[in-house]
């Protein structure tokens, strides 16, 4: 079945190739917009048939199809440009750096029978690639981006008035939601050393970890900021 991207098909481990939705014997031609993917038999079964014709018992699909072809590419070109300038700015302050394409890092993994995994596919980027790598034991950090708070001043009504009052400063007592915290509590029945993301209440007592903290207890181990930490089998929630 054609799709644009490998992430929607179903099958797992399926040899993709890549097809032109007009092909190139109707004057089809290899801008990327005119490009999907497909697997072997449905590249052969298609053959010089016009899409609308190869598809025409499975409208949904060819529907999504010619939307995603016709899909602006102005966020892949934000990215590429700034990878690139980022590359250009490190390489001026003497980064060491090395590029490589992602057919490449695959070799690499393959060849050296690893197995899949973003971190593992860190250390297979570019020529450079040892032919040993060792990486039994080694626990990686995963760093997950999640949701932030709204930026919006306030909440507006339909006629685009505002109807509650403006957003109230976000720290107290120098914290804030989801900071990241280690309460040292010298005596009560919470006695000891606690550790976690806080939840700031109007009260002066924070919340963590199901128990109230009061910020004189609290030393900031992290700032807030949109992103969860995982190692190993321990895992820092993001903020609520």
């Amino acid at each position: 079945m054609l799709r644009r991207t490998v992430t929607t098909l179903r099958a797992k481990d399926v040899p993709l190739q890549i097809e032109h939705i007009l092909c190139r014997a109707r004057g089809g031609t290899n801008r990327v917009s005119n490009l999907t993917l497909a697997c072997e038999l449905c590249n052969k079964a298609k053959g010089k048939q016009l899409i609308g014709d190869f598809l025409k018992e499975k409208s949904a699909v060819l529907r999504g199809l010619l939307a995603q072809a016709k899909a602006p590419l102005k966020d892949a070109a934000a990215v590429n440009t700034s990878r690139w300038a980022l590359y250009e700015r490190l390489k001026a302050i003497g980064v060491p750096m090395e590029c490589g394409t992602g057919g490449r890092t695959k070799y690499n993994r393959v060849t050296r029978d690893l197995p899949k995994a973003h971190w593992i596919d860190a250390a297979c980027v570019g020529a450079s690639t040892p032919e040993q790598i060792h990486f039994t034991g080694v626990v990686p950090v995963l760093i997950a981006a999640e949701s932030r708070q709204s930026r919006q001043m306030c909440l507006m009504n339909k006629f685009g008035f505002p109807r509650t009052k403006p957003k109230q400063s976000r720290l107290s007592h120098g914290f804030q939601t989801g900071d990241l915290v280690k309460a040292i509590i010298p005596k009560g029945t919470y006695a000891g050393t606690h550790a976690g993301r806080i939840a700031i209440r109007s009260r002066p007592s924070f919340h963590l970890n199901g128990i109230n903290v009061h910020p004189k207890y609290l030393h900031l181990l992290h700032r807030s900021d949109g992103y969860s930490y995982q190692k190993g089998e321990r895992v820092i929630p993001p903020a609520p």
